[in-house]
């Protein structure tokens, strides 16, 4: 028991829990939309009479399934987000004052803040991972169950499917196109943030006294720069990790890897596939993200003005 506040009262405690804090107020502000994107990146044909705008989309779910349609799946993500975005967070603080291990009184520089946010992005993965083709399949399991029937799963209960039918190589299906996607976008994603809040506040790198418009903002920048730049691989991310492995008589799924399904995409939809629903993504990028690093540097320093021996400038 005595390890809790020992662990809170450290800097990795303190980065560490307002980390989760960050996850989960991301979550809860952008499900809604991450739904949406998903259901948009999907091919026609899995989606009959599918609208062809992110608001018809909203509108044709809210009517046929209910306004908790929007937040289905939404437990995998945030039963797992508070420790994953928390290892996030702290994982990019001990890499970027690694890069600048001879310059400790000064915040990272932005060499440092991108080459620890490639390896941060890289290593979430492998929590990441699972927890998103979890999402991805509940997220579409209910256009199958409202036409079907059938009974509905929740995050556990699809983690255990896919483990039956797959095993534990099923669970982590997507994997390299997720390290592909994640590794370098999380280089732009700390970059931007670190970049943008300084051109906003300058000086607040060291100070670390922005106002929480400059949160909002850096943050919400920082989430549509690291999803333009990846975005054409979250939806071939999105393709894989919708289908599910064949059993028995069952034909084979469509796509066989990553350059397989990034040719029949693009030969079937034309290149314009590879941009569908970025709008809805980049719109729910800006709140997320904002929401993400206002959370996290409200709740760190909170944490650290209640407990005085640790300074911000160790944060």
């Amino acid at each position: 028991m005595e390890f809790w506040p020992e662990f809170l009262a450290s800097s990795w405690g303190k980065e560490f829990v307002a980390g989760g804090f960050g996850g989960m107020a991301g979550v809860i502000s952008g499900h809604p939309l991450d739904t949406l994107r998903i259901r948009l990146q999907q091919p026609a044909s899995s989606i009959d009479r599918r609208p062809i705008s992110a608001v018809g989309l909203l509108r044709s779910i809210v009517a046929a399934e209910g306004p908790a349609a929007l937040y289905r799946g939404m437990a995998a993500p945030l039963a797992s987000v508070t420790f994953q975005n928390a290892m996030v967070f702290q994982v990019f603080a001990v890499l970027s004052r690694a890069f600048d291990a001879n310059n400790m009184n000064e915040p990272p520089s932005y060499r440092s803040v991108a080459l620890a946010g490639v390896g941060t992005g890289a290593i979430q993965t492998l929590l990441l991972s699972p927890v998103e083709l979890v999402k991805i399949q509940l997220q579409l399991r209910m256009i199958g169950n409202k036409r079907h029937g059938s009974p509905r799963l929740g995050p556990v209960g699809m983690a255990k499917e896919i483990l039956r039918k797959e095993g534990i190589r099923g669970l982590y299906r997507g994997l390299s196109i997720t390290v592909l996607r994640d590794a370098p976008s999380h280089g732009v994603y700390f970059w931007t943030y670190e970049n943008a809040r300084e051109q906003l506040h300058p000086g607040c790198r060291k100070s670390g006294q922005e106002t929480v418009g400059t949160m909002l903002f850096a943050g919400g920048l920082a989430g549509v720069a690291s999803w333009v730049c990846c975005y054409p691989l979250d939806v071939v991310k999105s393709r894989l990790q919708a289908q599910s492995a064949p059993q028995g008589d069952q034909p084979p799924p469509k796509y066989r890897g990553i350059v397989d399904c990034l040719r029949k995409s693009v030969q079937e939809e034309g290149l314009s596939v590879l941009w569908r629903g970025l709008g809805t993504a980049v719109t729910r990028a800006f709140v997320v993200n904002g929401a993400i690093f206002s959370a996290y540097e409200l709740a760190l320093r909170y944490l650290v003005n209640n407990n005085q021996p640790i300074m911000m400038e160790e944060n």
